[in-house]
């Protein structure tokens, strides 16, 4: 009787395991974006090109992930966004970050 139990209990405990660790993954790269968000904003708020931006923000996000910077006026928007990969919870929806920040006064002027 108790292998019969077992046979069930394990298969079930492994599915919990595989579940838990898919969504840990994605809390990891939703802090991973928001993190990469906030090193490329900072970078632009002080006047870095758009190049140098894209490429702090992948250094820091995880692996796949995609970077917007838009300028408009004297502020600066960076969006990173990366899908889930799981294959566990397909409909998990992507892990993205936005984040937003005023140009500094140097940048505002045009200077680097």
């Amino acid at each position: 009787m108790a292998t019969a139990e077992l046979a069930i209990a394990i298969p079930a405990l492994v599915a919990v395991l595989a579940l838990c660790l898919s969504g840990l993954g994605l809390a990891v790269d939703q802090i991973r974006c928001v993190d990469a968000a906030r090193i490329a904003v900072r970078a632009a708020a002080r006047g870095e090109p758009t190049e140098v931006v894209q490429e702090l923000a992948l250094q820091v996000a995880p692996e796949g992930a995609s970077v917007e910077v838009d300028h408009s006026g004297d502020r600066v928007r960076v969006s990173v966004s990366v899908p889930a990969r799981t294959r566990f919870l397909p409909g998990l929806p992507k892990a993205s970050a936005t984040v937003e920040a005023v140009l500094e006064p140097v940048a505002r002027m045009g200077s680097p």
